[in-house]
């Protein structure tokens, strides 16, 4: 049952972190130009990230999330708003 429910919230959070970065692109782009190519990338990442914690047992629900958050900075990271205000406070 631990086993079960670990697996459950850290699912919950995987959905959580990815509604909010397809909400925080949605809001900082136009609908023209969501980053589709970063949301599967996310998509895929969480799922795998879930089904490691299903497997492994020892993993700590807190370090998948974590590890998780970490991976969606990294990609928000490299979208088309993010490098433009990196762009425009450099030069």
């Amino acid at each position: 049952m631990k086993k079960t429910f670990g697996t459950m919230a850290v699912a919950a959070m995987v959905v959580l972190l990815t509604a909010t970065f397809g909400f925080a692109e949605y809001a900082a782009t136009d609908a023209s130009d969501f980053p589709y190519f970063q949301l599967g990338a996310l998509i895929v990442g969480g799922l795998i990230i879930i089904s490691l914690k299903h497997k492994f047992q020892k993993m700590y629900a807190s370090e998948t999330v974590g590890a998780f958050a970490l991976y969606t900075i990294l990609i928000a990271l490299f979208t088309n708003p993010v490098i433009d205000a990196v762009k425009s406070l450099v030069s």
